[in-house]
Protein backbone atom coordinates (compact mmCIF):
# COMPACT_ATOMS: atom_id res chain seq x y z
CA UNK A 1 0.00 0.00 0.00
CA UNK A 2 1.30 3.67 -0.96
CA UNK A 3 0.87 6.51 1.02
CA UNK A 4 1.36 9.67 -0.02
CA UNK A 5 3.91 11.62 2.35
CA UNK A 6 4.09 15.31 0.78
CA UNK A 7 3.11 18.60 2.75
CA UNK A 8 3.90 16.67 6.07
CA UNK A 9 2.30 18.12 9.74
CA UNK A 10 5.67 17.74 11.11
CA UNK A 11 8.85 16.21 10.07
CA UNK A 12 12.97 15.52 11.40
CA UNK A 13 14.89 13.30 12.87
CA UNK A 14 14.46 10.70 15.51
CA UNK A 15 16.46 7.68 16.86
CA UNK A 16 14.09 5.15 17.49
CA UNK A 17 14.46 1.59 19.29
CA UNK A 18 14.22 -1.41 16.97
CA UNK A 19 11.30 -3.73 17.97
CA UNK A 20 13.54 -7.07 17.53
CA UNK A 21 17.25 -6.04 18.75
CA UNK A 22 16.34 -3.30 21.08
CA UNK A 23 19.26 -1.32 19.66
CA UNK A 24 19.05 2.47 18.79
CA UNK A 25 18.65 3.91 14.92
CA UNK A 26 18.32 7.30 14.03
CA UNK A 27 15.33 7.26 11.36
CA UNK A 28 13.42 10.59 9.58
CA UNK A 29 10.00 10.64 10.76
CA UNK A 30 7.33 11.72 9.11
CA UNK A 31 3.69 13.08 11.04
CA UNK A 32 1.09 13.29 7.68
CA UNK A 33 -2.55 13.37 9.31
CA UNK A 34 -2.66 9.65 11.67
CA UNK A 35 0.27 8.32 10.17
CA UNK A 36 3.74 8.30 11.22
CA UNK A 37 6.08 7.22 8.93
CA UNK A 38 9.78 6.56 9.58
CA UNK A 39 12.55 5.89 6.94
CA UNK A 40 16.49 6.09 6.76
CA UNK A 41 17.18 9.45 5.54
CA UNK A 42 15.02 12.42 4.23
CA UNK A 43 15.11 10.80 0.64
CA UNK A 44 14.71 7.27 1.35
CA UNK A 45 11.29 5.62 0.80
CA UNK A 46 9.44 4.75 4.27
CA UNK A 47 9.66 1.25 5.54
CA UNK A 48 7.66 1.55 8.45
CA UNK A 49 4.51 3.32 10.01
CA UNK A 50 3.08 3.71 12.64
CA UNK A 51 -0.97 4.75 12.88
CA UNK A 52 -1.85 7.21 15.23
CA UNK A 53 -5.22 6.31 15.34
CA UNK A 54 -4.55 3.31 17.15
CA UNK A 55 -2.19 5.27 20.11
CA UNK A 56 -3.66 5.13 23.53
CA UNK A 57 -0.89 6.99 24.52
CA UNK A 58 1.99 9.52 23.93
CA UNK A 59 4.27 10.80 26.78
CA UNK A 60 8.44 11.23 28.22
CA UNK A 61 9.90 7.85 28.82
CA UNK A 62 13.30 8.98 29.88
CA UNK A 63 13.09 6.59 32.70
CA UNK A 64 11.56 3.89 31.09
CA UNK A 65 14.29 4.00 27.88
CA UNK A 66 17.38 5.36 30.27
CA UNK A 67 17.77 8.45 27.00
CA UNK A 68 17.21 11.71 27.69
CA UNK A 69 14.36 13.55 25.44
CA UNK A 70 12.97 10.14 24.88
CA UNK A 71 9.20 9.50 24.71
CA UNK A 72 6.92 6.20 23.98
CA UNK A 73 3.91 6.17 21.41
CA UNK A 74 1.35 2.86 22.84
CA UNK A 75 -0.49 1.06 21.19
CA UNK A 76 -3.05 -2.16 22.53
CA UNK A 77 -0.22 -4.13 20.72
CA UNK A 78 2.98 -2.21 21.23
CA UNK A 79 5.07 0.52 22.87
CA UNK A 80 7.46 2.30 20.49
CA UNK A 81 10.78 4.06 22.15
CA UNK A 82 12.24 7.31 20.24
CA UNK A 83 14.48 10.41 21.39
CA UNK A 84 14.97 13.55 20.18
CA UNK A 85 18.02 15.73 19.95
CA UNK A 86 16.78 17.98 22.62
CA UNK A 87 14.14 18.68 24.84
CA UNK A 88 12.63 20.81 22.78
CA UNK A 89 12.00 19.34 19.80
CA UNK A 90 10.51 16.23 22.42
CA UNK A 91 7.64 18.06 23.50
CA UNK A 92 7.25 18.83 19.86
CA UNK A 93 6.61 15.44 18.95
CA UNK A 94 5.09 14.98 22.13
CA UNK A 95 2.27 18.06 21.23
CA UNK A 96 2.13 16.75 17.22
CA UNK A 97 1.52 13.06 18.05
CA UNK A 98 -0.99 14.32 20.72
CA UNK A 99 -2.67 16.42 18.47
CA UNK A 100 -2.91 13.79 15.43
CA UNK A 101 -4.22 11.26 18.30
CA UNK A 102 -7.05 13.63 19.61
CA UNK A 103 -7.88 14.72 15.89
CA UNK A 104 -9.18 10.87 15.26
CA UNK A 105 -10.43 9.97 18.52
CA UNK A 106 -13.90 9.40 18.83
CA UNK A 107 -14.19 12.36 21.38
CA UNK A 108 -12.82 14.80 19.06
CA UNK A 109 -15.15 13.01 16.11
CA UNK A 110 -17.99 14.04 18.13
CA UNK A 111 -17.51 17.55 18.76
CA UNK A 112 -19.28 18.89 15.59
CA UNK A 113 -22.61 20.72 15.74
CA UNK A 114 -25.46 20.33 12.77
CA UNK A 115 -23.78 21.71 10.38
CA UNK A 116 -20.51 19.26 10.83
CA UNK A 117 -18.14 23.01 12.20
CA UNK A 118 -16.02 22.06 14.80
CA UNK A 119 -17.35 24.23 17.57
CA UNK A 120 -14.18 24.09 19.48
CA UNK A 121 -10.31 25.31 19.47
CA UNK A 122 -8.42 22.72 19.57
CA UNK A 123 -5.58 24.19 18.30
CA UNK A 124 -3.46 25.53 21.39
CA UNK A 125 -0.58 23.66 22.64
CA UNK A 126 -1.35 23.91 26.20
CA UNK A 127 -4.02 21.05 25.54
CA UNK A 128 -1.36 18.79 24.41
CA UNK A 129 1.08 19.59 27.13
CA UNK A 130 2.26 16.29 29.26
CA UNK A 131 0.60 17.02 31.93
CA UNK A 132 -0.71 14.24 34.98
CA UNK A 133 -4.34 15.95 33.90
CA UNK A 134 -4.33 15.30 29.94
CA UNK A 135 -5.46 11.13 29.51
CA UNK A 136 -3.58 11.12 25.94
CA UNK A 137 -0.58 11.44 28.01
CA UNK A 138 -0.64 9.40 30.90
Amino acid sequence: MMYETNQADFEGYLTKQSQWLKDWRRRFFILKGSKLFFSKSERARPHGMIDLSTCTTVKSADLKSRKRNSFEISTPETTFLLYADSEKEKDDWIGSAGRAIVRCSSTFQGNTNETGRDDHHYDSDSDYTNSSNNPYFN
